[in-house]
């Protein structure tokens, strides 16, 4: 029987956490009545969670585990999983037992009413305020803001997504807090539901302030590749242009003051600015034109197409 529901769980260092948490997605998903597969995907973990995973692949012909060669990040094990992922439903959660699986029934439930992806909302958060639910909160609105997806939580990993929108993602970096957001630039209809929330019982959170400003340069990633991944001379152009002309600008003026008025040039710092923004708006122009020819021989080489089709309606063929 084919699968139909893929459930994919990064896990780095979360042995404490795995036996029960396995209990409660089989007892979540079991009643579904849904052909599934649980695919562990093991982090490079030095905790003996490899072992406890095999153990759990062992009991359980459900389970798969896929072990990463080292620690890649979640964004790496996602995207692990996500290749492998055999269902037409793919479900992510944390592997620290702090995502109730008790709600994969209603993500899927809200996704079969033509959503492709449906994340969860952590609520109330059992996190510490300062430390993680106000940068959370800061980040949650920045994102929406710069993306245009606004939701209140980007940083739960709780979701379910159709195999297409899953297939389709290309991560790297640190890009897993902002699936919803490179989703939703494939075409995808996105929904947030409230999800329940735990204390972490085992362990320590791998996260703190320290990604803050890893978080902000991801943000201007994927705001880049979103709007401008096939257009770079409509931003690096447009920097240029405004560069060069306030340079332009700048030195005409400073010349007919050396002409009509007779003002001397030298040592006037105003001069040298002139010079800068009018080489610097070149060089940003250069850089544009570059990257255009870059994303073309990206594109063409590997015929990738610069869209997706959500469907196909053919006219019926006409006799004769």
């Amino acid at each position: 029987m084919s699968v139909r529901l893929s459930i994919v769980v990064p896990v780095y260092n979360e042995v404490e956490s795995l036996r029960p948490l396995h209990a409660e997605i089989v007892r979540a998903v079991q009643p579904l009545g849904l052909p599934y597969e649980i695919l562990y995907v093991n982090d490079g973990s030095r905790d003996g969670s490899a072992a406890l995973l095999d153990e759990l692949a062992q009991q359980d012909p459900h389970v798969a585990v896929l072990h990463l060669a080292r620690n890649y990040g979640q964004t790496a094990a996602l995207a692990a999983g996500f290749d492998h992922a055999r269902g037409e439903f793919v479900v992510t959660l944390d592997g620290d037992g702090q995502n109730d699986p008790g709600d994969i029934p209603r993500l899927l439930a809200e996704l079969e009413k033509g959503y492709d992806l449906v994340n969860g909302w952590r609520t109330p958060r059992q996190d510490p305020f300062w430390s993680r639910r106000l940068p959370s909160w800061v980040a949650n609105r920045l994102i929406g803001w710069i993306t245009g997806v606004r939701l209140h939580d980007y940083g739960c990993t709780l979701r379910v997504l159709r195999q297409p929108v899953a297939k389709g993602l290309r991560l790297y970096g640190e890009l897993h807090r902002f699936i919803p957001a490179l989703a939703e630039d494939l075409g995808a209809r996105i929904q947030e539901i409230p999800v329940h929330h735990r204390a972490r019982r085992y362990g320590r959170s791998k996260y703190g302030l320290s990604r803050t400003w890893k978080v902000l340069l991801d943000l201007i990633t994927v705001k880049f590749l979103s709007s401008y991944s096939t257009r770079p001379i409509q931003i690096f152009g447009s920097i240029g242009v405004v560069c060069g002309a306030a340079g332009l600008a700048l030195t005409a003026y400073l010349g007919l003051q050396r002409l009509l008025l007779g003002h001397p040039l030298a040592n006037r710092p105003l001069l040298w600015l002139g010079i800068l923004l009018t080489l610097m708006g070149l060089q940003f122009v250069t850089m544009g034109l570059l990257g255009e020819l870059l994303v073309r021989t990206y594109h063409e080489s590997q015929r990738k197409p610069i869209y997706r089709l959500a469907r196909r309606v053919d006219l019926p063929s006409h006799p004769g």
